[in-house]
């Protein structure tokens, strides 16, 4: 029995001396400072403006007719903590997201240990508003990161091993088109098209089934998609053409290894190596460089109610917003790094000694 359990606490010792293994814990045991350092960074840089959302609802009741006292604003500004120095309000406002204690009036009313503040703006938990536009964020980004691949890696694909062909400068001149024009403009130009020619312009997003919300997702996927798409049709034609002129495809040739193989077992796993480690890029420009498009598209996602958030002082908002897509973001990269060695065992997490 003592030999078995020996046997298997060693095979869990030789798991653990892998390359991969290492590095996976490690960088999950960096994914606390990590996120603590956003979450320091981000809520400073969010309370920059010497105005705060007291100053602002006392600007827009002004701006009607009304008036407020300075009590009342020092009133409001202790009812929702923007009394306290900055340093305290991120302590408090940190320490509460971590933990919650259970006797304290939060957990009586939405039973979490994990307190993410109140909304200025909208009058009720963070957490709520940030839930409610969650999952649909998630789901859009999602579907545009498929649409992006699917369409870019065959693009890029055909576009290599055919150079100077019509195709290669047909593709080459879209992508052009699609990096330079702002995804906003494109945005109108697609909406006014539809609106011409079916007498839809397409705006927000049908969730009355799953053909109407795919139709309702064609224009983002035209509109958001298009860059990254681009960025990766051009990135991977580049290494794929690096690749095929490498001497190991040539031996290969002379071998008799058949091109097809050449190109997708060799040339196109090498080549990417450079877009699977730019995931995280990709999910960071989704959730934040798509705030514009999404407002002109009507679409209800996390984007524009960051903008929001910012406009009005809602800091909390902001900052639970900020928090969550760095999560993402740095899930996305870990998954990135772990894929890559899945396309590249040359690729070594342990040092190069080794």
């Amino acid at each position: 029995m003592e030999n078995n359990k020996k046997s298997i606490w060693e095979k869990v010792v030789d798991f653990y001396r892998k390359d991969l293994v290492q590095y996976i814990v490690k960088r999950l045991l960096m994914f606390i400072p990590t996120l603590f350092l956003i979450s320091i960074l981000a809520f400073f840089v969010i309370q920059l403006p010497e105005t705060d959302y007291v100053d602002r609802e006392i600007a827009k009741l002004q701006m009607e007719g009304e008036f407020i006292d300075q009590e009342q604003a020092a009133a409001l500004r202790r009812e929702y903590g923007l009394d306290l120095p900055i340093h305290e309000r991120y302590i408090k406002w940190i320490k509460d997201i971590i933990w919650t204690p259970t006797d304290s009036e939060y957990y009586r009313i939405y039973g979490s240990h994990h307190n993410w503040k109140y909304s200025f703006a909208y009058g009720k938990d963070v957490w709520d508003v940030v839930d409610d536009r969650l999952g649909l964020t998630i789901l859009v980004t999602a579907l545009i990161m498929i649409f992006q691949y699917a369409v870019s890696l065959p693009i890029a694909i055909y576009a290599s091993t055919h150079q100077y062909s019509v195709g290669d400068y047909i593709s080459s001149f879209i992508g052009f088109i699609g990096a330079a024009v702002p995804n906003f403009i494109l945005a109108f130009v697609i909406m006014y098209i539809s609106y011409k020619w079916f007498g839809d312009a397409n705006l927000g997003l049908d969730f009355s089934g799953f053909f109407p919300f795919l139709k309702s997702m064609i224009i983002p996927f035209l509109v958001i998609g298009t860059s990254g798409t681009c960025g990766i049709i051009r990135s991977v034609r580049a290494q794929m053409l690096d690749e095929v002129s490498r001497q190991y495809t040539l031996t290969a040739r002379a071998k008799g290894v058949s091109e097809r193989k050449i190109i997708m077992k060799y040339c196109f796993r090498a080549a990417m190596n450079p877009t699977v480690s730019g995931l995280g890029g990709v999910l960071s420009s989704l959730f934040s460089g798509s705030t514009v498009t999404a407002m002109v598209l009507m679409i209800d996602i996390q984007g524009p109610e960051l903008l929001k958030a910012l406009q009005t002082g809602d800091i909390y908002l902001a900052g639970a917003i900020v928090m969550v897509q760095a999560i993402l973001v740095v899930i996305g990269i870990l998954l990135s790094d772990i894929a890559l060695a899945f396309l590249d065992p040359r690729i070594r997490y342990s040092g190069g000694n080794r």
